[in-house]
């Protein structure tokens, strides 16, 4: 494993222990797409079920666990524990239009036409899109807590650290795998926008107006999707 991988799985962790610990202090999930948490928590099941097929090393299956039981206790604190903050008139992202065809892509772009590998395909469609749903929701409210942006950079970044890990094994351990790397493209573009905020103002302020068209390039991307 090389030091991009790595990085990449701590930041991963932390936006999510981020985004727990924000709903548990808080206890409010204010502000959080449960859409968006629910397709992380889809990914993660899809994406593991060789956790019990095969092991490749106390690391991976651990890192599996831990994705799996913090996405399930996200999703536990939206829905049911504190429900009563959850904001779903703003959390209005049709997640059909982002399932249904990626179930559809997952069919007939993948490694191999098998259950696990088809399945573990949509994983990686899913989720490239999967925080469609979070960012519509902060472009309908205009505004985003300082805590919420931390947990979107982390994970922003955890994307970005795993393209250049798949440089890093493509040059040295001759490693290429097109379905990932393409949705890992497409999932770090979307957040291209948020990462330039975040580090030309340093930390979003929740005033700041996400509704006015940011001045990056990606912002075409980013209204592409939105508007």
């Amino acid at each position: 494993m090389n030091i991009f991988r790595l990085t990449g799985d701590l930041s991963h962790l932390a936006a999510i222990v981020i985004l727990l610990l924000k709903i548990w202090k808080t206890r409010s999930c204010a502000g959080i797409s449960g859409k968006s948490q629910l397709l992380f928590a889809l990914v993660f099941t899809t994406r593991y079920l060789d956790l019990f097929t095969s092991f490749i090393s106390l690391y991976n299956t651990s890192m599996k666990v831990i994705y799996l039981a913090c996405s399930y206790a996200t999703v536990y604190l939206i829905y049911l524990k504190f429900k009563a903050t959850y904001d779903g008139n703003h959390d209005t992202f049709r997640v059909e239009f982002l399932v249904v065809p990626v179930g559809g892509l997952s069919f007939l772009v993948n490694h191999d036409f098998s259950p696990l590998e088809i399945l573990w395909t949509f994983s990686i469609y899913l989720e490239s899109v999967a925080i469609l749903p979070q960012l519509f929701m902060i472009s309908k409210t205009g505004e985003a807590e300082t805590i919420t942006t931390h947990y979107l950079f982390f994970l922003g970044l955890y994307r970005a650290l795993y393209l250049v890990n798949w440089i890093w094994r493509f040059y040295f351990e001759g490693f290429f795998d097109l379905i990932a790397v393409v949705a890992g493209v497409v999932q770090t573009i979307l957040y291209c926008d948020f990462f330039y905020l975040y580090i030309t103002k340093g930390i979003l302020p929740s005033s700041w107006d996400y509704r006015r068209p940011p001045p990056c390039p990606a912002s075409f991307f980013f209204f592409f999707f939105f508007f």
